[in-house]
């Protein structure tokens, strides 16, 4: 039995509760965002659209790892890609992404 809850209350609280499939996306779209790359690589996105060599060349790491680290964000959905020519330019994928990493991001530095 609960310890300050009645049944009542516990139902209440239980009914709200988002549908397990939900629950486990959001925790992997989490997961993806624990890497600090991937982070950084938000950060930029959220200031401009970039292709991966400028993305690389930005964060100081080979283009492939840069690529592994788009594909895994593209993959959740968070980045959303368009082709000029022979390149391709990534961006955030919608303003909720955007308006994660500025939540994260204002979270972190009230704390500080």
């Amino acid at each position: 039995m609960y310890h300050h809850l009645d049944k009542r209350q516990a139902r209440k609280l239980l009914a709200g509760m988002p549908a397990e499939e939900l629950v486990e996306r959001l925790a992997e779209t989490f997961r993806v965002l624990a890497d600090p790359t991937r982070v950084r690589i938000l950060y930029l996105l959220s200031q401009a659209e970039l292709c991966v060599h400028d993305l690389a060349q930005l964060l100081e790491v080979s283009q492939p790892a840069a690529s592994h680290h788009l594909r895994i964000l593209r993959m959740q959905g968070l980045v959303r890609t368009r082709r000029e020519g022979k390149s391709i330019y990534y961006a955030l994928d919608d303003e909720h992404v955007v308006e994660l990493f500025r939540c994260g991001y204002d979270h972190i530095r009230h704390q500080s």
